[in-house]
Formats: C-alpha cells, structure tokens, sequence
C-alpha cells in the first residue's frame, strides 16, 4: 500500500472493510490545509489494524463475540447469534470454559429464526477457521438442534453440539470430530442448578424458562428448543440474589416464551406472580426488565404490577407479528389485531 497515494488525501480511498470516520472525510474534503493531516491519520488508523493477531481481527470484525482469557495458554472465544436467552446461554458457555477448556476453541452459538441468521453464522465459521486455523470449532444453538448435519459437513467444524448438551462441561472435553446432538422434545428439565455469571456489568439476563408448546405456521424454534420448561421460583431467586452481591443493578427475565411461565409446574403459576415475588423478596434489586411477551398470555397481576410497582420497567416488546386477523389466523396466532 502506497500511503502517500494522493486519493487518501481527498478520503476516496479505503482499505475493505475499514470504515473512515465522518471527521476524516469532511476534513479532506472541506480544509485543504488538513487533507495531509487527515491522510496520516487514516494510515496510521489502518496500519494498526494490520498489526493485530488474527484473534484480535476474528473479535474486531463480529461486534457479538465474546472473547476471554483463561488463567493459562488456551484462548475461548464465543461467537452469539439470536435471541437474548442466546446470549444468556454463552455466558454459560464462557463459565464453562474458564474451567474446563485446555485448548483453543471457538463456540458459534447459532440461530434458527431466519435463513439470514443462518448463512451468517456459517460465514463466522469459515471465518473462524481461515484466521484461526489452529483452534477447535464447534457448533451449537438452535441451528445446530435441528440440522446438525449442515454442520457436521461443513470440513471447518469439528463438533456439533446440541441445545442441551452445550450447557454441561462435555462441551469442552469431545475429541476428534463429533455430533453430540439429543432429543430436545425428550427433555422435562432446564437444568440443576444456573451458574452464577460473574462478569460484573450494569445489566444480567436471568433464564426463567425455554421451550415452546405452541405450534405458530411459521416457527421453527419449538424444535430447536423443545416444549416448555419453567424453572422453579427458588432457583431464580437465589440466581438473582448472587447477582445482586456482584454489583448487578439491573436484571432481565429471559426465555423462549416468559409468558407461559410456570404452566409446567405444580402448583401451577403465572408470570406476573414470578415479578411480584422477585420485587417483593429482592427489595434490593433496582430495576426488573421482561424480554419479548406474547400478549395472548399477559396475566392480570403482571398488568396490576406494571402500574404501581416502578422498579418493574415499562417497556414491553410484544410479538405482534401481524396487523390483520386473516394473517394472524393463518400463522395459528392466538391474538386478533
């Protein structure tokens, strides 16, 4: 590369891939007297970009890569897609690795929603393993769930892990190239205990539940994720207190479908009694948030909560999907417009 090219002084040219700073282009277009200073400091911005490991440049180019350090040699890096409970589920993963990795390892969490979500998590494979040739690859989530052998056949994998098995420390300790991938309608269970996250930040995702036992026209996540199991309210309430005692201000309910919360359990309970014990029993916790509720479910005491407790925060996204009934009835919706 030529830095003294005379087209960087006037921003037209750009490394792919390489964003240019608003600043920089007005600058080399609007003050003549700046266009070399504008120049040097996009080289410089670009030569600093070329001297990064190939870690580094996998972690800069995927903004949902999470990347750690274990206390020894092997490096983990989690690469999310999808849905909140997703991320959720590789701070898990990362929990996991701090303890049980002995080698480097890159964990694409995948997503089943759309084919958009697909093609792009096997674009971060091939990525993964064209800058990362020395690590095991291995593929989990949703996508991995129901066509296991997608991935399986891609050469750049080396384990395809399921739904349930990627939250134990297995995940960690397969050999060779392997498809560890289990009956999700089989399951009755979350788990037996939730790991307490640690990566002390402003706001924590607690998981209340996963799986749906609704069947949309639509939705493929049922298969990926099972049918509905809700996690006892002892559980959550001790998760939540531990992060509490980590400096977290704020948590976020997360599931597949919150709103069917406690359908499975015996005695039988609602979404809306889960956030009244949790603000009444954790008077210390600040804010309380919900993920995405399907409004067919909304119960009276989550309504009554919302208006006269404020640590409960307003800001509910429904799964609308649609505005006309025909539509909603055709996509086996239980809501009209």
């Amino acid at each position: 590369r030529n830095w003294n090219d005379p087209r960087l002084r006037y921003g037209r040219l750009r490394r792919p891939g390489c964003r240019q700073s608003s600043w920089d282009l007005q600058t080399a277009g609007k003050y003549p007297s700046r266009r070399r200073y504008s120049a040097n400091r996009l080289a410089e911005k670009w030569k600093s970009a070329n001297d990064r490991t190939s870690n580094k440049k996998l972690y800069r180019h995927y903004r949902n890569t999470d990347r750690i350090m274990t206390s020894s040699k092997p490096d983990t890096q989690v690469i999310t897609f999808g849905c909140r409970l997703n991320y959720y589920e590789s701070s898990i993963i990362r929990r996991h690795a701090e303890l049980f990795s002995n080698q480097n390892i890159v964990v694409v969490n995948t997503c089943a929603v759309t084919a958009e979500a697909e093609r792009q998590a096997r674009q971060a494979i091939r990525r993964a393993r064209r800058e990362l040739p020395g690590s095991k690859i291995i593929v989990t989530g949703c996508s991995a769930q129901i066509t296991p052998d997608v991935y399986y056949n891609m050469e750049e994998v080396d384990a395809v892990v399921g739904n349930k098995e990627k939250l134990t420390a297995e995940l960690f300790q397969e050999d060779g190239k392997a498809v560890n991938v289990g009956n999700i309608m089989d399951e009755h269970e979350v788990g037996s205990e939730i790991p307490q996250n640690k990566d002390c930040r402003a706001r924590a995702f607690v998981q209340i539940q996963t799986g749906c036992d609704h069947r949309c026209t639509f939705c493929i996540i049922p298969y990926g994720r099972g049918n509905s199991r809700s996690i006892p309210k002892e559980k959550i309430l001790r998760e939540i207190q531990s992060l509490i005692g980590f400096g977290y201000n704020e948590v976020v309910l997360t599931g597949v479908d919150i709103t069917s919360y406690g359908s499975d359990l015996e005695p039988r309970t609602h979404l809306g009694t889960l956030v009244k014990s949790i603000l009444n029993e954790v008077s210390n916790l600040r804010r309380l948030r919900l993920s995405s509720l399907d409004p067919a479910e909304l119960d009276e005491a989550l309504w009554e909560t919302l208006a006269t407790n404020e640590r409960l925060m307003p800001h509910l996204h429904l799964s609308v999907q649609a505005g006309h009934d025909l539509i909603l009835k055709r996509m086996k919706r239980r809501h009209s417009r």
